[in-house]
């Protein structure tokens, strides 16, 4: 499904007339003016999976907040625009089919690092907690309690519970339970499996971090189902080769000059993973000559 079928940022003709027009120019910083011109590209169109490709600084994240400012889509984490960005965006550009979905967002991969991160949180939360009950236990059960007035009513029926339960069977009906323990991959598909919902546009910035090599194909699996069978659109930055390889992704080489569209196995970094590989391939190989 394509509900974003295109996205214009200004071009360099468009942007010098800002610059020429700008009253003050104390600002060093024009953020994010001056970084796609000099890709000579200002016009993308996407398909059902769409992926912007770069290496650091070459602007795919830009591109993708761009997008999202413009298009007002949710986020879970704040966005600190530059003092340009407003005016940037008001020239920018796209072409939707009918009305986004409401529920289309952006995720990125500080969002997920947040929600591994509040987990943790919530479980030490109630780590502590359990120790405070377990201390209060103790002093309650074989402490010296004396009822002295109504106002000890309170104490003197906690008192008798404790003295009535076991410390384990009290400290699970008095204490919720720990939010089921995780390796950071298997907490960051279990965000991606809860996040994604069917029928909506979806922007990914570097998802595969915090993703061992394993995890990414799931979530490769994960995305392509998505985008086939629950009518997902998605664009995506990021240089891992796995998720480069989605089944018929477009793919944008950010890192080209003028910026390119070009097959996953095309990518510079891929072919330094293809290299390298094949330089080892004999490590590869077991005693009889056959392969793990």
């Amino acid at each position: 499904m394509i509900y974003l079928e295109d996205f214009t940022l200004p071009d360099e003709d468009r942007e010098w007339n800002f610059f020429r027009f700008l009253k003050s120019r104390a600002s060093s910083d024009y953020y994010p003016f001056q970084i796609f011109p000099n890709k000579e590209i200002n016009h993308f169109e996407f398909e059902p999976v769409t992926i912007i490709y770069g290496d650091n600084g070459s602007g795919k994240s830009t591109l993708l907040n761009i997008i999202a400012e413009k298009l007002r889509l949710q986020r879970g984490t704040l966005y600190n625009r530059a003092r340009f960005f407003e005016n940037y965006l008001g020239m920018c550009s796209y072409t939707a089919h009918k009305l986004l979905p409401e529920n289309s967002s952006m995720i990125t991969s500080d969002e997920i690092f947040n929600y591994m991160l509040n987990l943790r949180a919530l479980n030490q939360g109630i780590d502590n907690r359990r120790e405070e009950i377990f201390e209060d236990y103790l002093d309650h059960k074989y402490g010296d309690f004396k009822f002295r007035s109504l106002d000890d009513y309170d104490e003197l029926k906690k008192t008798i519970e404790m003295r009535r339960k076991t410390q384990s069977r009290y400290a699970r009906e008095h204490l919720q339970k720990n939010v089921t323990e995780r390796s950071n991959g298997e907490s960051a598909m279990h965000f991606f499996a809860e996040r994604i919902k069917e029928n909506q546009l979806y922007l990914l910035d570097e998802p595969e971090n915090s993703l061992s090599p394993a995890k990414q194909q799931e979530l490769v699996k994960f995305i392509n189902d998505s985008a086939r069978f629950f009518k997902c659109q998605f664009i995506i930055a990021t240089h891992s080769p796995f998720l480069l390889s989605l089944d018929y992704a477009k793919i944008y080489d950010l890192d080209s000059v003028p910026v390119k569209i070009k097959k996953w196995y095309e990518l510079p970094e891929v072919k330094v993973y293809a290299e390298f590989f094949e330089k080892n391939r004999d490590k590869f190989k077991k005693n009889d000559g056959d392969y793990e």
